[in-house]
């Protein structure tokens, strides 16, 4: 009896051996199942069995007579089965039960079954648990109740179960609460001495553990995503690619790589170096892949912008804007580049000169016009990009005096001394004695004295006699103004000028001519020099005198 008990569990392992090994064959890497995964391609399951037959058995016995011999339930037995799933629901079961030795009050009792049966499975897989019912058809290798020897019979297995899906391995291991079958063995022992026929009705509660493997559809692929950061840099700065990778079986080692202008690196990440790369848009290609089937790899992409460097842009002024001929002007410039490049400064001037180099400079107005002078300040980054701004510097004229000009003083008139018409009165002295103040007071200025005279007086007279001038009374006029300043008021005479008018009047207008101006009087005319100062009463004398009848003479 220990030969078959061995025998038996030789049996089961091998059976069990047989039909895991026909599972990893089926699928050469088992895949990762999550727990909302579809259900699995095979089921491996290995427990305990608990039988209880119900049959009698009519055993003949040697003395000729049969007696009546129940089959006693076995506690102790093993069960293995293995299950190939067509789709979701539906598979095709191979199960092999051994269930040696009853128990009982008669101790002659040794029945015994080990079964093997195939048939079809249905189930409806969830996350978490998997009811199943199967119908099977097979053998039993029995023994009798008594002393029958061991004989293969029919096996009709129905029943089901439940099972519970647990997290262990990847998922892949679940316990079976329970399988409950119902099963029907028909044996016959022959007509001999403890021969007999049984008709057995057997129920069979197990428990155990199930091994899924694979899968009915292939788990979800491989996804990739792949980001740069910075999105948008200079160039030179760095850009760092990063690849996440979702869905990825934890028992493959996954490889990632990287392709661009630019681009090392390894693992999940890769650097880009973009200081030779051209302004614009860049692309780094990212794969990632654990294995040669499909799902098993995927592809993403990262853009990023490289952007053309700015260029600087420059501010410039100066101090002082208006200078004197000679004189200089302090140039401020300020420079900034958007990328902090390197700058230097360069200076010129549409007139003058500009030396200085860095942010001050100083403008020599030296050997310039007059007027405004642009300075011009440029400001250079190390990529050769500049700018330019001016600032006016304004150089002014050198001073000049202006020009010295005559002004009229005080006029006298000659129109209320009716008989000495060229006479200065004592309000003509009134007025005299005030320029003769004005040129003491101006030692370098002089004195124009233009006499006017009538119509009626530069009309000469009907009686005057033949080979004899006219008085011209506004040279006298002027002249005895001279007179006046020069005797009276002892003013030097190469200060006084004299000069007659064109105007219409008894009158004597006076202008002061400073030095260095010019004496300009529309009409004016120098009196020549043989006008002399006359009293009055001879001049009037002379020009008024009748003419006397030829007898008187």
């Amino acid at each position: 009896m220990n030969f078959r008990v061995t025998k038996s569990v030789v049996l089961a392992v091998a059976a069990a051996a047989s039909l895991m090994s026909a599972g990893a064959f089926a699928q050469d890497k088992p895949a990762m199942q999550p727990a909302d995964a579809s259900a699995s391609r095979w089921d491996i399951f290995a427990g305990y069995s608990y039988l209880a037959p119900k049959g009698t058995v009519q055993v003949e016995q040697p003395d000729g007579t049969t007696e009546p011999v129940e089959y006693k339930s076995v506690n102790v037995g093993e069960i293995f089965s293995g299950a190939y799933y067509f789709n979701r629901y539906l598979g095709a079961q191979v199960e092999f039960g051994f269930h040696e030795y009853g128990s009982g009050a008669n101790s002659s009792n040794n029945d015994g079954f080990v079964t093997g049966a195939a048939g079809l499975i249905v189930r409806y897989p969830t996350a978490d648990i998997t009811p199943f019912a199967h119908a099977l058809i097979g053998a039993v290798d029995a023994d009798g109740p008594e002393h029958e020897t061991r004989t293969f019979g029919p096996d009709l297995t129905v029943g089901g179960g439940l099972d519970y899906n647990t997290p262990l391995f990847h998922h892949h291991l679940a316990i079976r609460l329970f399988q409950a079958d119902y099963e029907y063995m028909h044996v016959d022992f022959g007509p001999v001495v403890y021969g007999g026929r049984a008709n057995i009705n057997a129920a069979r509660l197990s428990a155990g553990v199930v091994y899924h493997i694979g899968s009915i559809v292939p788990p979800p692929p491989v996804t990739l995503a792949c980001s740069a950061s910075p999105t948008s840099v200079f160039p030179g700065d760095p850009v760092t690619v990063t690849a996440t990778a979702d869905l990825l079986n934890p028992k493959l080692k996954a490889v990632y790589t990287f392709s661009g202008d630019g681009v090392t690196g390894t693992g999940t990440t890769a650097t880009v170096a973009t200081a030779a790369l051209a302004p614009g848009s860049h692309t780094v290609k990212c794969n990632v892949t654990e294995g040669p089937k499909v799902g098993q790899s995927a592809d993403a992409t990262a853009t990023f912008t490289v952007k053309a460097f700015e260029p600087p842009t420059i501010s410039c002024s100066a101090n002082p804007t208006t200078i004197k001929p000679g004189d200089t002007s302090a140039i401020t410039a300020t420079g900034l580049s958007p990328q902090n490049r390197p700058l230097t400064y360069a200076y010129s001037a549409s007139a003058g000169s500009v030396s200085g180099t860095g942010t001050s400079a100083t403008f020599s107005s030296a050997g310039a016009p007059t007027g405004t002078s642009t300075v011009t300040c440029t400001v250079t980054d190390d990529k050769g990009q500049t700018a330019t701004a001016t600032t006016p510097v304004t150089i002014e004229a050198p001073y000049v005096a202006p020009a010295p000009v005559q002004s009229a003083l005080c006029s006298i008139t000659f129109e209320k001394d009716k008989k000495r018409p060229t006479r200065v009165d004592n309000e003509a002295k009134a007025c005299l004695d005030d320029i003769a103040l004005t040129l003491q007071s101006k030692s370098d200025a002089t004195v124009a004295v233009v006499g006017s005279s009538t119509a009626a007086e530069k009309t000469p007279p009907k009686h005057l006699r033949k080979g004899t001038t006219a008085p011209d009374f506004a040279a006298q006029r002027a002249v005895n103004t001279k007179d006046y300043l020069v005797t009276e008021k002892g003013i030097d005479a190469s200060r006084i000028t004299v000069y007659t008018g064109t105007s219409d009047g008894q009158k004597v207008e006076d202008y002061l001519v400073p030095s260095g101006a010019t004496f300009s009087v529309d009409g004016a005319t120098a009196v020549s020099g043989d006008v002399k100062a006359q009293p009055r009463k001879a001049l009037a004398e002379k020009h008024h005198a009748k003419k006397k009848p030829a007898a008187a003479k």
